[in-house]
């Protein structure tokens, strides 16, 4: 991983999470800002995530704790008392003290940490960089399908895409946008300005439509709290969005975890929930640390794990992570989608304080793009094969291999739903 805390960028990029989140949140290690590494991740302060079979004897290792509510079947927010058993290893942090003692006593992997998921620039930022501006009537990037598509085009018709990120903001610009439904997002703060974080859902939106010119997509509104949530209440929303039936889950978003280990409450929902559900596939981003570090959920073997491509083409983004557990890359440099229209101030460093304007268009790069872009590739080729999501993933992830770019792994661009049928 390159040395992030070096830039004031990574600093700036953890400090707005912690002041969102406030005494609910800790980052470890503590000394994070002193490490060139920085932090490992970030998670709930005085909970930890217990397997529903585990918590008597959790509770009764701790001498006390209390279940909250909430949550899917299998996993529990086990909510730690006020005082550690005496025997209990030494820690400045009580949380981190509790899980130290259980990995003693009862293993690794038992009684884990919340951590807490991103779609935001944070301890595994993405997108990569605060959206840039474009000249007006700059077309999108990939270049959209022509509005008068053939019969038999990859157009993703009757394929269900649902997205959870930060909401839907309408861009009357943007027509290749019509039909495209979700939850509202609050996208300007009290000044009038465009919030951190506000138009990443209609951007992926966007991206996913120029592919897939009549996907059907639904934008949800989780990730509301300076682009972040909580692993127990993201499991819960995964599996809130399993009544939409969708063909197709997107999740631009992510962390690391303890250990490197699968997180708890995302593990409980795919082996529960979404292994069960035929032919549906989870597409989920990479990260963007520029690390081999598994970063979850792209790392289960369950989901389709994206990284980016480079402004070439070729290589891997700077950004983006990578590693055996990237399942493919695609182009996420510098795109151009639907945005917001009104004044955005930028918060990261050496960018702190300018003002810039969008006129419902901008250039973002991360593997947050990426993703969209393979969820796409993925929907248009089951409207031509009448495959399924998982079908279509498995066929396009075949074809990636045959077209590998060295030092990067396999690719896939966008024109290339129909891989080796040999159609467009």
């Amino acid at each position: 991983m390159e040395n992030q805390t070096t830039e004031r960028k990574y600093i700036a990029q953890i400090e707005l999470i912690l002041r969102a989140f406030e005494r609910q949140v800790e980052v470890f290690p503590e000394d994070w800002e002193k490490r060139p590494e920085g932090a490992d991740y970030l998670y709930r302060t005085g909970a930890v995530l217990v397997r529903d079979k585990d918590v008597p004897r959790v509770i009764e290792l701790f001498q006390g704790g209390r279940p909250d509510d909430g949550g899917i079947g299998g996993v529990t927010r086990l909510l730690l008392p006020d005082r550690v058993p005496p025997e209990a290893p030494e820690d400045r942090s009580l949380t981190q003290r509790f899980l130290k003692y259980a990995d003693l006593r009862l293993g690794r992997g038992v009684v884990t940490p919340e951590h807490l998921f991103y779609v935001t620039p944070s301890v595994s930022p993405c997108p990569a960089t605060e959206p840039e501006e474009v000249m007006p009537g700059t077309p999108p990037d990939p270049v959209l399908p022509t509005p008068f598509l053939s019969a038999g085009a990859a157009d993703g018709r009757g394929v269900k895409v649902v997205v959870l990120d930060v909401g839907w903001s309408d861009a009357p610009a943007a027509y290749w946008l019509n039909g495209v439904t979700g939850d509202p997002e609050n996208a300007f703060d009290g000044s009038g300005h465009i919030k951190p974080y506000a138009g990443h859902g209609t951007f992926i939106a966007g991206v996913m439509r120029a592919i897939a010119r009549n996907v059907e997509i639904v934008v949800k509104s989780y990730f509301t709290t300076a682009g972040a949530m909580w692993e127990f209440d993201l499991a819960q929303a995964l599996d809130e969005i399993l009544d939409l039936a969708p063909d197709i889950i997107s999740l631009s978003a992510g962390t690391r975890t303890r250990f490197d280990l699968a997180p708890l409450g995302l593990d409980v929902f795919i082996q529960t929930r979404l292994n069960r559900v035929n032919g549906l596939t989870l597409v989920a981003a990479a990260g963007n640390e520029s690390s081999r570090d598994y970063f979850w959920p792209a790392a289960f073997p369950e989901a389709i794990g994206v990284g980016a491509l480079a402004d070439n083409g070729r290589d891997r983004a700077s950004f983006s992570n990578f590693g055996g557990w990237v399942d493919v890359y695609a182009p996420g440099e510098h795109l151009v989608n639907a945005f917001l229209t009104g004044d955005y101030e930028c918060t990261e460093p050496p960018n702190t304080g300018q003002l810039r304007s969008f006129q419902s268009m901008a250039r973002w790069s991360g593997t947050s793009f990426a993703t969209p872009l393979v969820a796409g590739l993925i929907a248009g080729r089951m409207s031509v094969t009448g495959e399924s999501a998982k079908q279509a993933a498995d066929a396009l992830l075949a074809f990636a291999l045959t077209q590998p770019e060295p030092g990067t792994g396999p690719v896939l661009r966008a024109g290339d739903a129909l891989g080796s049928l040999g159609q467009n």
